[in-house]
């Protein structure tokens, strides 16, 4: 079976078309042949190979996917062939104390589709039932494939960690990706006032279409502590959504205000930071870590996706064959949402 990943781990120079076993359902499991798959930033990450997380090669990369049912194996008789699907890309045990206690983002044993296991930038994935969810009537596959990673993501962070409130200021750091397309649309729908801060303005007229109430340039005369500083009226920010890290977390607390929350989610520019605790303290701020959702909050976001005012934002489709041009769409600076590749029908 055909997919598209790496042999062996490096740089984009690494990414070619492999061949890996055609999967076959067991218990409990169903096999969902892919019509479209999308990349995240993870992705760079798992090729260039990331400390202490092996991975099978060859090796399959994507965690995004949606298609349609291909076979189930026993015990599942929920789920009829043909049925149009999306995948949560989340696994978990399922028995330890925190997935009992419906924290599953906690498993002590967490991984994710594309970066522990095999991706879904191929023809067919095997994934236990819990993880396979209708696709939206009024989504496309592309669209579907938009959506799981990077919803499920913004989701957790800003309702259950940050605990967003009506009327909060939250600030969004980067706005081109897919997370952050989502974090805008979601810190909305929480009520909250939005500015996104980015380094390309260009994007200011899309950001303002997904919601944001304000968007902030970022640069040398224009950086970001004091930005937010002026947009919050001196008061400071009340939520931060960072997924840069090292260059502007240190900058995010310096913009936090009092009983302000940071939501770090990904650390794209580098994971090392060095902060002033006293501003952390006396501010009584905290910073706290988020990633992916429970399944019961993959189950809020994917409903207020069907029927609420969130929408996936796809940036481009490409071909299968033409998925290394996808892949390296992430290095252009007018990206916006989502890159998917498009699988062709059986």
């Amino acid at each position: 079976m055909r997919g598209f990943g790496f042999a062996e781990h490096g740089g984009l120079d690494r990414l070619a078309y492999v061949d890996v076993p055609e999967p076959t359902a067991g218990p409990g499991e169903v096999r969902v042949r892919l019509r479209a798959a999308a990349f995240n930033r993870l992705d760079r990450f798992t090729l260039a190979g990331i400390p202490g997380v092996p991975v099978e090669r060859p090796h399959v990369l994507g965690s995004d996917g949606a298609g349609v049912v291909n076979a189930v194996g026993d015990g599942v008789d929920d789920l009829a062939p043909g049925t149009r699907v999306l995948l949560n890309p989340g696994l978990w045990d399922g028995t330890c104390v925190a997935c009992r206690a419906g924290q599953e983002a906690l498993c002590r044993d967490f991984r994710i589709v594309g970066e522990h296991t095999q991706g879904t930038a191929t023809s067919l994935l095997v994934v236990p039932r819990r993880n396979v969810h209708p696709l939206p009537e009024r989504f496309s596959f592309p669209d579907g494939a938009a959506v799981p990673l990077v919803f499920q993501t913004a989701w957790r962070a800003l309702k259950t960690i940050a605990a967003v409130a009506p009327g909060e200021r939250v600030a969004i750091v980067g706005g081109g990706g897919g997370v952050p397309t989502a974090a805008v649309q979601v810190a909305k729908r929480l009520g909250a006032s939005v500015a996104v801060v980015t380094r390309n303005p260009a994007k200011a007229d899309r950001l303002r279409s997904l919601g944001a109430d304000e968007v902030l340039p970022l640069d040398v005369e224009h950086p970001l502590d004091k930005s937010l500083w002026q947009w919050s009226e001196k008061r400071g920010v009340d939520v931060i959504f960072d997924s840069v890290g090292t260059p502007t977390v240190p900058r995010s607390l310096r913009a936090i205000g009092r009983g302000g929350r940071i939501v770090v989610i990904g650390a794209t520019a580098g994971p090392v930071v060095e902060l002033d605790l006293r501003t952390l303290f006396w501010r009584q701020a905290s910073l706290r870590g988020s990633t992916m959702a429970s399944a019961r909050e993959f189950r809020e976001v994917l409903a207020e996706l069907d029927h609420g005012p969130l929408r996936p934002v796809v940036d481009s489709v490409h071909p299968f064959d033409r998925a290394t041009d996808a892949f390296r769409r992430f290095d252009a600076p007018d990206l916006f949402g989502k890159v998917v590749v498009e699988l062709p029908p059986p």
